[in-house]
């Protein structure tokens, strides 16, 4: 990925790369320990680094299993572009963190322990970020970026995209997928909700991340759906949605087939964007494009029907924090259906 030269992807993880875990117990963090030290040695890690990973999950599962209800850990490994890093990913349902910026100082405590939990997380990964609202919850992430990798200068910006895929209880893959693409300033974001569950809905968001992999940029929407759209004709079919964000030009152009929501996400107020019925790999009526108009430092959001639309703006991480924080806080609070699950978040502050 390179911000400074404006290409770049980012595609949801196959189900291997990733593993949701439930931290509700003190021995949660002995399994998030294992799962994070096997992905981690995939990617290279190894000794003192590899023990700091283990550390900071370990550090994450126990604060969740000690202070939140509903605490939940994901530890993944994402890849932007040929660049390659180890993610965890936390996220509960209160009772929230009255201040933020205290609980990341060594020996701050609410339980009588030591406190070095959250500031010991900070230290040891390359990039972190937090969100938690009093009496909601809270959502954490952490990356370690791959041995050997180029990592960006810290003043350098990160991606401005980021998604999150869960699927349902009880299935290993995930019929959710998401992809998105940095292209001279452009992000061009697709989410696609395979029909059904498990490993042929899984197939149709394959081939749907695919068929956005290999087209030519830049491109309308309207002609990346229809490549979608023939795409998944092999397959059981699904919903599917694709923007353009241009920041530059103050715009969001946005097709979409199925019931993928699309949103731009002000600091107190969302637009929702039109899609039409049908599944995309079917038979399906004339599609269609609309064009938006992007405020400043407004962020776009894609996800599937496995989160209500029943959410709002207000109290969520502002439109210019990290995309991740965006996603996770939404997976947390609207991730409330019985179903697989996918968000997409697009930042645009500064980009402009």
């Amino acid at each position: 990925m390179d911000p400074l030269t404006g290409t770049g992807w980012m595609t949801s993880p196959p189900a291997g790369d990733a593993v949701w875990l439930r931290a509700e117990e003190p021995s949660a963090a002995a399994g998030a320990r294992r799962q994070a030290a096997r992905l981690a040695e995939r990617l290279g890690f190894a000794g003192e680094r590899l023990g700091q990973i283990q550390l900071a999950v370990t550090e994450a599962a126990t604060n969740l299993a000690k202070h939140a209800v509903q605490g939940e850990i994901l530890v993944r490994i994402v890849r932007v572009g040929e660049e390659a890093a180890l993610e965890l990913v936390c996220m509960d349902r209160g009772p929230g963190i009255p201040d933020v910026r205290a609980s990341r100082m060594d020996g701050h405590t609410t339980s009588g322990t030591l406190g070095l939990g959250l500031g010991s997380i900070e230290r040891l990964a390359d990039r972190t970020g937090m969100h938690s609202l009093p009496g909601t919850g809270t959502v954490l992430f952490a990356g370690f970026s791959r041995p050997g990798g180029d990592a960006a200068p810290v003043d350098r910006p990160g991606p401005p995209f980021a998604g999150l895929t869960r699927p349902i209880d009880g299935e290993e893959e995930c019929g959710d997928a998401y992809a998105a693409r940095l292209d001279g300033g452009t992000v061009y974001a697709m989410v696609c909700d395979g029909l059904g569950h498990g490993p042929m809905a899984a197939r149709a968001g394959r081939e749907a991340v695919m068929a956005m992999r290999e087209a030519v940029l830049p491109a309308r929407p309207l002609d990346l759906l229809r490549q979608v759209h023939q795409r998944l004709a092999a397959t059981r079919g699904g919903a599917v949605a694709v923007a353009a964000v241009d920041p530059a030009a103050g715009t969001v152009r946005f097709a979409g087939l199925g019931n993928v929501a699309g949103w731009i996400v002000g600091p107190d107020r969302r637009h929702g964007m039109i899609s039409v019925p049908g599944i995309a790999g079917a038979k399906t009526r004339t599609l269609r494009e609309h064009a938006y108009d992007l405020p400043e430092g407004a962020a776009v959001v894609l996800h599937s029907d496995g989160l209500t639309d029943k959410w709002g703006a207000a109290g969520r991480p502002g439109p210019a924090r990290e995309p991740l924080l965006i996603a996770a806080d939404l997976l947390r609070s609207a991730g409330v259906r019985h179903d697989d699950r996918c968000v997409l978040a697009v930042t645009t502050a500064g980009r402009r």
